[in-house]
C-alpha cells in the first residue's frame, strides 16, 4: 500500500503560481503592460506609412493629386508641429541674455516631439513630458508658465498623445493619460505655495475626450482592416470552392460519357465472338481480353471518379447534349425572352463526345448569362468547324431593361475557363464596345484532331 501526498495551496494563492495570490498577478500583468507598451523599444524607429488613397473620397481625386493626399497625415502633423511652436514663441517674453537662449529653444522643444511621432510615436511621447517638466523648472521664462501647460505646450502634449493613440493601441492611451495626470500633479505641487494657477484639470478632461475620440477612430479602423481581410479571404476560398464544383460537375459528366463508352466495348468484345461462325480461339481469347480490360477499366473508373458524386446526385437517364441539341437549346432560351440566332460554318462533323458536351455547356452558360445580365438584348451564337478545331462565339448586345438581382453564383466564367482549360483550348471574355452602348462576347477554340471521313453537314 502506497501513500498519496496531497499538495495544499499556499495561503491566498493557487497552485501553480509559486504560492502568489491573483490579485498579485493581475499586478504584475498590469505592469507588464505598461513595459511593454511605453518602455520597451520605446524609440524605435516606426515610420508613419503614406494613407491609402482608395478611400470614397480621395479615390475621386486626379492620379496627381492622390499621390500628394498620401501624405496628408504628415503634413497635418507636421503643420500643428510650426502652430505649437509659434504659439510658443508667442507667449514668451525675450529678454536678454541667458532669456534669448531660452525663448530660441522653447519653441523647438515644443514642436519636435510633435514632428517626432512621425517615425518615433511613443518615444515622442516621453520627449513631450520631458519638455513640460523642463518647462516647469524654467518657470516663467520665454512660452513656459509655472506649474503647469503653456498653451504652445498644452497643444503638443494632446497632439502627441492623440497621435501617439492612432498609431498604437488602446491601452497605450490609457497608459498615456494615466500618467500624463500624475505628471500633472507632480508639476503642480508647488503651486500653492507660489500662489500661481495650474491647468491640470482642463489637460485631464480635454485630453480623456480627445483620446477617447482616437480609441474609437482607431478601433474601427482596425474593425475594417480586418474585416478587408476576411472579406478577402472569403472572396479566394470562395473562388476555390466555385472552381472545385464546377470540377467536380465535369468530372460527373465526364464519368457518364466515358462509362457508357466502356460499358459498349465491354458488351460489343463480349458479342463479337458469337457473330462468326467458328471463331480462331486466338480470336476469342483476344475479344475476352478486350472485354476484361474493358470491365476493369470501368470498375476502376467508378471507383475513383464515383466519390466526386453527391449524395443525392443520379445519373441522367438520357445521353448527355451534344451540339446536335443546340436548336433546343436556343428554343428554350428564346422562349424566355433572349432573341438569339445561329450561325454555323465549316464542315459539320462528329467531335469526340466530351468536347461536344463541354461546347454545349459553354454555350449554355453564356446564353443564361445574357439572360440575367443582358435583359432584352438580342444574342448571336457562332459554330465554327475547322480543320484543328472547332470555335465558338457568343455575344449579346447592351441591356434594353435594368438588370434584376441574379440568384446565380456569379462564377459562371470560371467555370468556363475550367471546361476549356480542361481540353487544351483558348477562351476571353470581356465586353465589346458597340454603337448601343456596348455588350458582352465569350470567344472559345477548343481544339479537335481532324477526323477522316466526309462531312456531314454544311450549312449557317
Amino acid at each position: 500500500m502506497t501513500e498519496t501526498e496531497t499538495i495544499s495551496p499556499s495561503p491566498g494563492g493557487t497552485p501553480g503560481n509559486g504560492g502568489r495570490s491573483p490579485e498579485f498577478l493581475l499586478a504584475m500583468d498590469v505592469f507588464g503592460g505598461l513595459r511593454r507598451d511605453l518602455f520597451r523599444d520605446a524609440f524605435a524607429y516606426r515610420p508613419l506609412p503614406p494613407m491609402r488613397t482608395d478611400g470614397p473620397l480621395t479615390r475621386h481625386l486626379p492620379d496627381r493629386l492622390r499621390r500628394y493626399a498620401a501624405w496628408s497625415p504628415h503634413a497635418a502633423v507636421v503643420f500643428v508641429a510650426f502652430c505649437a511652436a509659434m504659439i510658443t514663441y508667442t507667449d514668451g517674453t525675450q529678454g536678454g541674455g541667458p532669456e534669448v537662449v531660452v525663448w530660441a529653444g522653447s519653441g523647438l522643444l515644443t514642436g519636435v516631439p510633435v514632428a517626432l511621432t512621425l517615425i518615433r510615436p511613443v518615444g515622442a511621447w516621453w520627449a513631450v513630458c520631458a519638455t513640460t517638466l523642463l518647462g516647469t523648472l524654467l518657470g516663467g521664462h520665454s512660452g513656459f508658465s509655472g506649474w503647469g501647460w503653456a498653451p504652445g505646450a498644452l497643444l503638443a502634449q494632446l497632439a502627441v498623445m492623440v497621435v501617439v493613440t492612432l498609431r498604437t493601441r488602446p491601452r497605450t492611451a490609457v497608459w498615456m493619460w494615466v500618467l500624463t495626470l500624475l505628471l500633472g500633479s507632480v508639476i503642480q505641487l508647488p503651486a500653492p505655495e507660489y500662489g500661481a494657477e495650474t491647468n491640470t484639470g482642463l489637460m485631464s478632461v480635454t485630453s480623456a475626450i480627445l483620446l477617447l475620440i482616437a480609441i474609437v477612430v482607431n478601433v474601427r479602423r482596425d474593425a475594417e482592416r480586418k474585416i478587408t481581410v476576411e472579406q478577402s479571404v472569403t472572396a479566394v476560398e470562395r473562388d476555390k470552392r466555385t472552381v472545385l464544383e464546377e470540377r467536380t460537375t465535369i468530372a460527373r459528366e465526364l464519368h457518364d460519357v466515358v462509362a457508357h463508352h466502356m460499358s459498349v466495348v465491354a458488351i460489343q468484345a463480349e458479342a463479337a465472338p458469337y457473330r462468326v461462325e467458328d471463331p480462331p480461339e486466338e480470336l476469342t481469347a483476344a475479344f475476352a481480353t478486350i472485354r476484361e480490360n474493358a470491365v476493369a477499366a470501368l470498375t476502376e473508373l467508378r471507383r475513383v471518379l464515383g466519390v466526386v458524386r453527391a449524395e443525392d446526385y443520379e445519373a441522367p437517364d438520357a445521353p448527355q447534349p451534344t451540339l446536335a441539341d443546340l436548336d433546343r437549346l436556343l428554343t428554350n432560351v428564346r422562349d424566355a425572352g433572349l432573341d438569339v440566332t445561329k450561325a454555323v460554318t465549316g464542315a459539320v462533323r462528329e467531335l469526340p463526345q466530351g468536347v461536344e458536351l463541354s461546347a454545349y455547356r459553354i454555350i449554355q452558360e453564356a446564353l443564361s448569362n445574357a439572360l440575367r445580365h443582358a435583359p432584352g438584348a438580342a444574342a448571336r451564337v457562332e459554330v465554327g468547324y475547322v480543320l484543328g478545331g472547332v470555335g465558338l462565339r457568343v455575344v449579346n448586345g447592351p441591356p434594353t431593361a435594368p438588370a434584376a438581382a441574379s440568384p446565380g453564383s456569379g462564377h459562371g466564367i470560371t467555370g468556363m475557363r475550367e471546361r476549356v482549360a480542361m481540353l487544351g483550348g483558348e477562351m476571353t471574355a470581356g465586353e465589346v464596345a458597340g454603337e448601343d452602348g456596348g455588350g458582352y462576347e465569350v470567344t472559345v477554340f477548343i481544339p479537335v484532331p481532324a477526323a477522316p471521313g466526309a462531312p456531314v453537314e454544311t450549312g449557317a
